[in-house]
């Protein structure tokens, strides 16, 4: 009997996700146009309002298909969409650009990158695109405003960790997957906005030495962020990241004041 229920609930699970797409759309802004993607929950009703979570993808998905920014974390937002009903968008940031504002070098004696955060600067354009989507949405009056999450990984860390210091009064919680940042812009953000930072100790990529500068920082403004590390995991720890059973419950259970 157990097994036959269990079988009847994963079926459930799988006709909903059936329903769910990620939907397309695109954005202009200063004369160019962003592709992005939109997850809406099942039975959407325009009256109410739901959680907005912006999803900021890797370096390796930039371009302007409006397909590759899904590789990453969509699946897991449509099996997660009927506990934790939400408007997720994915932007997709064009070939020549980026989130962050960052200067890049590689040291070749030790087979690692190295990055540089200015504490101020303009936005990229993808940057500045990101932040006129948000502000679209919430006019269109569907968002809940007290429950507005941020998520990225690697250079979408980077731009999770930047979003924050630039829009430091919208997030309820974010969640920066092996990125990095400038730590002495969180003193903007870190004391109203929890974040839950995720790497892998072997990554060459973005060194992890980056998100413990800013889990440093954070804990110096007196918040109590959270710092997860995975043994032997390089660059890819957004398959362990997604792959905590208290990823989901922990980003949505946080509400702003």
């Amino acid at each position: 009997m157990r097994l036959l229920l269990l079988f009847i609930v994963c079926l459930g699970y799988t006709a909903i996700a059936q329903k769910l797409t990620f939907d397309e759309g695109v954005i202009e802004y200063q004369e160019k146009t962003m592709p992005y993607r939109i997850l809406k929950p099942v039975d959407f009703d325009p009256s109410k309002t739901y959680p907005l979570h912006i999803f900021l993808h890797g370096a390796g998905e930039r371009g302007d298909d409006n397909k590759a920014q899904l590789i990453h974390g969509s699946d897991l937002f449509i099996e997660q969409s009927t506990n934790y009903p939400a408007i997720v968008i994915f932007p997709q940031c064009p070939t020549d650009d980026t989130w962050a504002q960052q200067e890049y070098s590689r040291n070749y004696k030790k087979d690692i990158n190295v990055f540089k955060f200015p504490k101020q600067s303009e936005p990229t354009w993808a940057m500045s695109t990101v932040m006129a989507l948000i502000d679209e949405y919430v006019q269109r009056g569907n968002v809940d405003t007290t429950r507005m999450y941020l998520s990225g990984l690697s250079m979408g860390g980077m731009g999770t960790f930047e979003l924050l210091a630039r829009r430091p009064e919208l997030f309820a919680a974010a969640t920066p997957i092996c990125g990095g940042g400038n730590p002495k812009t969180v003193s903007e953000w870190a004391t109203e906005t929890p974040v839950w930072i995720f790497h892998g100790k072997e990554d060459k990529v973005v060194p992890p030495i980056y998100s413990k500068i800013m889990y440093k920082a954070v804990l110096k403004t007196g918040a109590t962020p959270k710092l997860t590390l995975y043994d032997h995991v390089g660059h890819n720890s957004w398959g362990p990241a997604f792959a905590e059973k208290e990823f989901f419950p922990w980003i949505y259970k946080q509400k702003r004041r």
